[in-house]
């Protein structure tokens, strides 16, 4: 892509791209899981399964010793979503990079492996879950990353080309859902992920500056 073409389409991940809501969620999950007889940090979780879904962190925890109950992933929804409504960070940059692809006439999306009800509490006070209302995707209604069809959707809506489109993600899958829909992917590295996205096929960037510069020249 030449260094100023502007995007057919940019898609966004939610947690840990948009707002900084991962440091919060595993310290729920680690505090949880260690009290149901496998002890585990929030880093030790998060370097595993960022990206990743609730169900599969409950099953690999009880494959690993974890005491879990029954209504396991409900009750960790309820609790986080509790932990968020206390309030999230934006990351820096965020809100001026989504002003300046709206005025440049960029479609936005956001492709989440999270809930719907989570992205609402995170996204809701900073204004951002109204003002994309309509492109939130999220694995409630289409099959999680790393699998491609939040991407593909959002291709297929808005006619974009693949090689003119954007995924920007932190985590693994989220950036193998990109590469899989054949997109430009920008792994968003906050937490040292940088090793493991880049291994990937990933570009990797450290601020949403330079997510910027890769986007829009």
């Amino acid at each position: 892509m030449n260094k100023r073409a502007i995007p057919d389409l940019v898609v966004f991940d939610c947690d840990g791209v948009l707002v900084d809501t991962e440091g919060p969620m595993f310290d729920v999950f680690a505090a949880s899981i260690t009290a149901h007889g496998l002890p585990v940090t929030a880093h030790e979780l998060a370097t595993e399964f960022t990206g990743g879904t609730t169900p599969i962190m409950r099953d690999e925890a009880t494959r690993r010793g974890a005491k879990l109950p029954a209504d396991w992933v409900a009750s960790m929804n309820t609790e986080i979503h509790a932990r968020i409504a206390q309030g999230v960070d934006v990351f820096d940059g965020v809100l001026d990079l989504i002003t300046a692809l709206e005025n440049a006439g960029v479609p936005i999306y956001v492709a989440s492996n999270g809930t719907m009800k989570r992205m609402s509490l995170s996204l809701g006070p900073c204004g951002l879950w109204d003002r994309l209302s309509g492109r939130i995707m999220n694995r409630e209604t289409f099959a999680a990353k790393p699998d491609p069809a939040m991407i593909l959707h959002a291709i297929a809506q808005t006619g974009a080309r693949p090689s003119r489109s954007f995924m920007i993600d932190d985590s693994v899958p989220g950036c193998q859902a990109g590469i899989n829909a054949g997109v430009h992917t920008i792994g968003f590295a906050t937490e040292g992920q940088d090793a493991q996205l880049a291994g990937i096929g990933a570009t990797v960037t450290n601020s949403m500056a330079e997510v910027r510069r890769l986007i829009l020249g």
